[in-house]
């Protein structure tokens, strides 16, 4: 029976990419190329998933064009409840590859009843999945608790979930035993009230998370690399020397890497799922779109990526 990991974006978004030589702020720009897309995190997450070897399928919030435009590139199974989608827009300058984002903010869902469907639709596949990704923004309309929710009831189903929100929808979803949980820097610290600045500030925030029934929480820190922190221990993982590029899809990248490991192993091991998590996001900062890895950089990165262990009992903070 083939493993099929399901992705919800409920705010998802035509990714626009603009290539350009160098982003002067305040002046006209000769655009080398565009590139459209469909996209949004939890879409993002399904095609890197593809490139994973792993069969991914989508859901979540959407009009008919989108899904329409979806359902040429992957197998979706959207609710149409809104009016529009949103366009991101990402400008990528050749130069030294760094990347700009702008955010639209979204349609607001015109069904009444939208949230009620996305949930009975994603119960009824619930027999068939191994994995469960619930990620991105919410758009107008529904509820902070819908994530927790869904998340909820897959959970009781023994089905891995991970759910990579933020503000109030994560910190409802904190709430959810058995939730994986995959914060940046930024996400946390909203989460926690408090700024992490080192591996181990992480392991303490995530503490009482963990005790209260968090399966895990996975902070990505750019650069720095990505803390994972469980009940069976904390790791953080990085490179030996950060790539430059795009990093607007790593996120989703190291999403995608740990909903695959633990779509197939009930325990795995941890330490070895980071350093492919690292691997997998660093091939996703040196493609200039969303969504895509460089697989067999992944391949080269993998066993040198720098995995070491700290200490989740009694972790010194850091000073300032």
């Amino acid at each position: 029976m083939v493993e099929v990991i399901l992705t919800v974006t409920m705010n998802p978004a035509y990714d626009m990419t603009y290539r350009v030589e160098r982003f002067e702020r305040g002046q006209a720009h000769r655009v080398r190329s565009v590139e459209q897309r469909i996209g949004g995190k939890g879409i993002n997450v399904t095609r890197v998933l593809n490139q994973l070897g792993k069969y991914a399928r989508a859901t979540g919030f959407s009009d008919h064009a989108f899904a329409a435009a979806a359902e040429l590139e992957m197998p979706v199974d959207f609710v149409h409840a809104l009016p529009w989608v949103r366009r991101t827009v990402v400008i990528s300058e050749s130069e030294d590859g760094t990347a700009t984002a702008l955010w639209e903010p979204g349609a607001r869902v015109s069904n009444p009843h939208a949230a009620e469907q996305l949930s009975v639709r994603v119960a009824g596949l619930l027999p068939e999945i191994a994995g469960l990704v619930i990620s991105g923004s919410l758009p107008g309309g529904i509820e902070p608790s819908l994530p927790a929710e869904i998340a909820r009831t897959a959970i009781a189903a023994d089905v891995p979930t991970i759910c990579d929100v933020d503000g109030e929808a994560l910190r409802l979803a904190a709430q959810v035993p058995g939730i994986v949980l995959t914060p940046d820097e930024t996400e946390l610290q909203r989460l926690i009230g408090t700024r992490p600045t080192t591996a181990d500030d992480i392991v303490i925030a995530a503490k009482p998370l963990i005790d209260n029934g968090v399966r895990a929480l996975i902070a990505t820190r750019g650069p720095d690399g990505i803390v994972a922190v469980t009940a069976e221990g904390a790791w953080t993982g990085a490179l030996a020397e950060p790539l430059a590029g795009n990093p607007t899809g790593a996120g989703d990248a190291a999403v995608a890497a740990v909903i695959a490991a633990l779509s197939s192993e009930s325990r795995p091991d941890w330490a070895a799922l980071l350093a492919d998590v690292v691997a997998t996001s660093a091939a996703a900062v040196v493609v200039p779109v969303a969504g895509e890895i460089d697989r067999s950089l992944r391949t080269r990165l993998t066993p040198t990526v720098q995995v070491r262990e700290l200490d989740i009992s009694t972790p010194q903070k850091t000073s300032p």
